[in-house]
């Protein structure tokens, strides 16, 4: 076994791997970049190198820094985690001519894999079912428009080294495809440099289930059973879950069987996932699943693996790359259910805008009955716009499928994130989702239900809480009677206790019958609604500021606070101005001066962390002014469009 491993990765998965590294007795390495060089993973390293600045082209994607740390340390091998160079076939050869041992499968194996329109090819010659579809040389845009429209719409065009859900666009017409394939080669040569695309034939109501494959130098290659990632918004993996609800055992034969045959086909040793696409409009079929692709490394999502199988994929890994064999195929059983929610700093009232800035509070539910949480952050850190937006990977398990959720529910309602904003309580909804906890799932699910799963406004129960909250401190700092800020009667005997307050700068209200007291049970109004608050309704859920209070709830953090004067202003300004809703890059502008546009009109295309964000126009109305041009880098809030009345541009 190794005596040195490097971990040419950070955040939560360098964090992941060092961990078992250090249970098995191997001395640890890590890497960082000038922005992380307080992160967790580089603290609980046994050294650590400084690679470069902030952006990962300059620190963690520079392989030539990286073997250099290997070599000055006295690493024996290298753990790339996933992401960065992880898949990188260059980077593999390097490690193998320096001596160093590359923890994964070789150049070779991750070449055959690495382009998706040559590994369906190669999957065809092995036998292995394939989705419908063009993946030729050939890219000319015209040329790809008439192999789509002989597939037939709904299409898929996918970037041939993509991944992450980058570089993927589904084409529902004809006349949306010249555009739809401008914008994917153009975000998949920004995130992996190649602008080559292929085209499938998209499957409708579609699932994405996948298998876990082991391989080793032996030739043997072992399944460790599937995963279900239907859950997906944009193509990116939400949630994700093993066993695979309404799988059967004649099912799961035949696609593990397929999965094992394509690793075989390029020789495969270590850790990989064989993807799937998979025909959901009824019930599973053996001959209703499709190859989609090939990921050569340690998936985001193998802790359910780990829960349902008890297996360290991790310490596989490390026995593999050393010369170790993978175990029995019939030594391997299935046991239980577990679940995966990724927290993301994100904001889903925003379009799941990513989210930067400090986590002044951070905390996740650690130490549950049944919770796992992989982390790559603490509390007092920050969410860099460099990066990954990930915060956490919640994982729970159960004896069935059912518990695991309940847990996961559990989690969540107890995760706090401030003032980060997150997507913790659009990950409850998904959970509660009476589709998804009946099994009912597909890759379209949460388009389909974005209004139940992304509720407008804070909950009323929050806000009930907040008013109480704010009541009580109203009573401590002046220590009389809260009647005296009742200012109206519901009726001549029935006087309230009315509390004012803001949420995203409109304004919020809520009355009530009593005055707090400890232990006391009192009556909320909001509306038409109301609502009892036991006396320790708030305990644990609410963090006062001088300006208002957080209320955390179901993995939400809602913030209220006190009334401003100028509140009404500021919202009537903001109707006519279009702000950066993060940091990023310009990249086109659809709009000039003087131009007429109406509500939902795209005005202009911001990168941010490799993907693309059209900003359109909040109302109708004349740009009255344009802040930037395409190539402007802009900050946060950082003003980019003037919109004006008709009337006012014309004066």
């Amino acid at each position: 076994m190794f005596k040195t491993l490097l971990v040419a990765n950070r955040g939560e998965i360098a964090r992941r791997v060092m961990r078992t590294a250090k249970r098995m007795g191997i001395r640890t390495v890590a890497v960082y970049s000038e922005a992380d060089a307080e992160a967790p993973h580089v603290k609980e390293a046994d050294e650590a190198v400084l690679l470069g600045p902030a952006p990962s082209a300059e620190s963690y994607l520079r392989a030539d820094k990286i073997l250099e740390a290997a070599k000055a340390t006295g690493a024996e091998a290298i753990h790339p985690g996933y992401g960065f160079l992880s898949e990188n076939a260059g980077f593999a050869r390097d490690c193998a001519a320096a001596g160093i041992k590359f923890v994964g499968p070789s150049a070779e194996s991750i070449e055959a894999m690495g382009l998706k329109d040559r590994a369906k090819k190669l999957m065809e010659d092995a036998g292995v079912p394939v989705t419908p579809g063009y993946h030729g040389d050939n890219q000319d845009p015209d040329h790809l428009k008439n192999a789509a429209d002989a597939i037939g719409y709904p299409v898929l065009i996918k970037a041939v080294a993509g991944g992450g859900g980058k570089g993927m666009r589904k084409v529902d017409a004809e006349g949306d495809f010249l555009d739809a394939l401008d914008s994917c080669k153009r975000e998949a040569k920004s995130s992996f440099g190649n602008d080559e695309v292929l085209i499938e034939k998209f499957t409708e109501n579609p699932r994405h289930i996948e298998v876990q494959v082991f391989g080793d130098s032996r030739g043997r290659v072992i399944h460790l059973f599937e995963r279900d990632c239907s859950l997906q918004r944009r193509h990116q993996k939400v949630i994700e879950e093993a066993p695979a609800p309404g799988m059967t055992p004649n099912v799961r034969a035949a696609m593990c069987s397929a999965a094992v045959q394509a690793a075989k086909a390029v020789n495969y040793e270590g850790a990989g996932t064989v993807e799937f696409i998979v025909d959901g409009s009824g019930a599973l079929r053996e001959d209703g699943f499709y190859f989609m692709e090939m990921n050569t490394r340690l998936q985001v999502e193998h802790p359910v693996t780990e829960l349902v199988t008890g297996l360290d994929l991790v310490e596989l890994q490390l026995k593999v790359a050393a010369g170790g064999s993978v175990p029995e195929q019939d030594s391997i059983s299935l046991s239980g259910h577990a679940i995966e929610a990724r927290l993301y700093a994100e904001d889903p009232a925003n379009g799941f805008l990513p989210s930067i800035g400090p986590l002044d509070i951070l905390d996740l539910p650690y130490g549950i009955d049944g919770v796992r949480v992989d982390s790559g952050v603490e509390q007092g850190g920050e969410v860099s716009l460099h990066y990954d937006p990930m915060i956490a990977k919640i994982i729970t398990s159960g004896t069935g499928r059912d518990e695991a959720i309940a847990r996961g529910l559990r989690a969540l309602a107890a995760t706090r994130v401030y003032p980060v904003k997150t997507n913790g309580g659009f990950l409850g909804q998904c959970l509660r989702d009476a589709d998804f906890a009946s099994g009912n799932v597909s890759t379209g699910l949460i388009a389909e239900k974005s209004d139940s799963l992304l509720p407008a406004g804070p909950a009323k129960a929050d806000i009930a809480i907040a008013g109480r909250s704010l009541l009580e401190r109203y009573q401590r700092a002046e220590s009389r009677d809260p009647w005296s800020l009742a200012d109206g009667f519901r009726s001549n005997t029935d006087r309230r206790i009315v509390v004012r307050l803001e949420h995203d700068g409109e304004p919020v209200i809520v009355s009530f019958d009593q005055p707090p007291a400890k232990g006391r049970r009192i009556m909320a109004m909001i509306g038409d609604e109301t609502l009892a608050l036991d006396g320790d309704a708030a305990s644990g859920r609410v963090v006062e500021d001088a300006n208002g209070v957080i209320v955390f709830s179901e993995g939400r953090a809602s913030r209220f606070n006190l009334p401003r004067p100028d509140a009404a202003a500021d919202a009537a300004e903001a109707g006519g101005l279009v702000k950066a809703p993060m940091p990023g890059k310009v990249l086109s502008l659809n709009i000039a001066e003087g131009d007429a546009v109406t509500k939902g009109q795209k005005l202009l295309v911001l990168e941010a962390m490799k993907m693309e964000h059209a900003l359109a126009a909040p109302r109708d109305g004349v740009i009255a002014s344009v802040s930037i041009s395409a190539g402007d880098q802009v900050g946060e809030g950082d003003p980019l469009v003037t919109l004006a009345d008709e009337d006012e541009a014309a004066a």
